[in-house]
């Protein structure tokens, strides 16, 4: 795939805005194929954006077929123009060329039915994806390609049933995704709601679920993903079950989903797609669940109506003081508000209980978030101590204004931090005062001029190792 620059953001966030497709595609009957000249004419740009993403939009279908293609394909079209990136679309299984390909930072699934490639195609777009592509499927996507097992892999789930359409709730279970990140938590709208033959929890990250007594038909009882996203074998996967209204494709919060995995896919945003499973809340942004955390010095964080914490003044620490921890995975998402990115913040760990905010400075570890500072006290360092891998860090990070996932695990006294998925820390602890093997966890309120928003800290104790295993465990 070939390397690309960022999408606009504000553009993007205007053009959402909108809430309405301007112009429509033109229908096909089923099973109906354009000629391949189309995928090298739609999307012909001008050199100004000649180095933008690239996204080929593939609707074929060879069972049910649904009205909404159209208007689907449309509304993609108008988010590249708005938001800086290439749009191709055809019905043309001749497109799924290794040559052809590699045009391509993502490939659409629109509601494709069916087996809608043959050997020599499905290879091709094999060999894409493993080699870095990226793929989004759109409702009926799931639908497709029974009988290719690589497929159901990427897409991460078939189709079994629906039920008929209704209004329901989607819980967003993960709030930092750029797909669910400007959602509400429980998201009420109409669509056809998929039921499928095998829960992808396990197997991906799910993103966002159906709440199934909201509405009637639902079969998977009661844990219902319904959005999610992956690495698969070298590859980026996006797959979302709504989509198969035509007025989903003029509903704003729908684009907004749509646009975030298009997003993903083609890797102009970072995101955790790791599955998640076994952590419990310790902040589910709600104000009950600020009872058992306590703030330590001065300033304050703020509790906002999304379910962030914002940082205000300082320097302090707000700390969960309930209980500490050894061996655990910490996880919580962040984002920074300056455009520099020099908004100063941190994670600690590692340290005892105390009122005093410099007690975790001088007995814990801080995992730094400011981006700007020298390597050893930047974003991803073990702050004062060691630095991240700064490459992998810097093709990890999302920008200012974006919300970013850390993992931070600790394992007797060993430290490993991940940002969006990709490891970008591995420390040891050789200091008794600062010992990893028990303490508290606490994010830091640094100063006025330094707002950094927190939201979903949650936490998976896991079994305590001894020394020598933990220093010589894999990943």
């Amino acid at each position: 795939m070939r390397s690309t620059g960022r999408f606009s953001t504000a553009v993007v966030g205007a053009a959402l805005l909108l809430g309405c497709v301007s112009q429509t595609a033109s229908s096909q009957p089923a099973g109906a194929q354009p000629a391949s000249s189309e995928v090298a004419s739609s999307g012909a740009a001008s050199s100004e954006v000649a180095d933008s993403a690239r996204v080929l939009v593939f609707s074929k279908t060879a069972g049910f077929r649904h009205d909404s293609i159209p208007e689907g394909v449309a509304a993609v079209r108008q988010l590249g123009e708005t938001g800086g990136f290439k749009v191709d679309a055809t019905e043309d299984a001749g497109a799924f060329t290794a040559r052809n390909l590699r045009r391509y930072d993502a490939v659409v699934f629109l509601s494709t039915t069916g087996d809608v490639l043959g050997p020599a195609q499905q290879r091709a777009f094999e060999g894409y994806i493993h080699q870095g592509g990226g793929y989004v499927g759109v409702h009926a996507a799931a639908d497709t390609e029974y009988d290719w097992e690589f497929y159901g892999g990427l897409a991460g789930a078939y189709f079994q049933s629906h039920p008929a359409i209704q209004s329901a709730t989607v819980t967003v279970e993960d709030g930092a995704h750029p797909a669910t990140s400007g959602l509400p938590r429980a998201w009420e709208r109409t669509d056809e709601w998929y039921n499928y033959r095998s829960n992808p929890r396990e197997r991906a990250h799910v993103l966002a679920s159906l709440d199934e007594s909201s509405y009637t038909g639902g079969t998977m009882n009661g844990d219902h993903p319904i959005a999610w996203c992956q690495t698969y074998q070298g590859g980026r996967a996006f797959y979302t079950g709504l989509g198969h209204t035509k007025e989903s494709y003029a509903e704003p919060a729908f684009r907004r989903h749509l646009l975030g995995g298009i997003r993903y896919a083609v890797g102009e945003a970072q995101a955790d797609c790791r599955p998640e499973t076994g952590y419990r809340p310790l902040f589910d942004g709600s104000q009950g669940s600020l009872s058992a955390w306590k703030q330590a010095g001065p300033g304050s964080f703020t509790l906002d109506a999304d379910g962030t914490l914002t940082s205000s003044g300082g320097m302090g620490m707000l700390w969960y003081a309930d209980r500490g921890f050894g061996a655990y995975s910490l996880k919580l998402d962040w984002k920074t508000a300056g455009a520099a990115g020099d908004d100063n913040s941190g994670v600690f760990v590692g340290f005892p209980p105390s009122d005093d905010p410099w007690s975790a400075v001088n007995n814990g570890y801080e995992i730094q978030i400011d981006a700007t500072d020298v390597p050893e006290k930047t974003t991803g360092s073990v702050y004062g101590f060691q630095s991240a891998d700064l490459g992998r860090r810097d093709r990890a990070l999302n920008p200012p204004g974006e919300w970013n996932t850390y993992e931070i695990r600790v394992e007797g006294e060993r430290l490993r931090v991940w940002l969006n998925g990709v490891k970008i820390n591995d420390f040891t602890s050789t200091d008794p005062a600062r010992s990893l093997a028990d303490g508290h966890i606490g994010i830091q309120n640094h100063g006025a001029d330094d707002q950094v928003a927190f939201r979903d800290i949650r936490i998976k104790e896991l079994p305590a190792k001894s020394p020598a295993r933990t220093a010589s465990q894999g990943e």
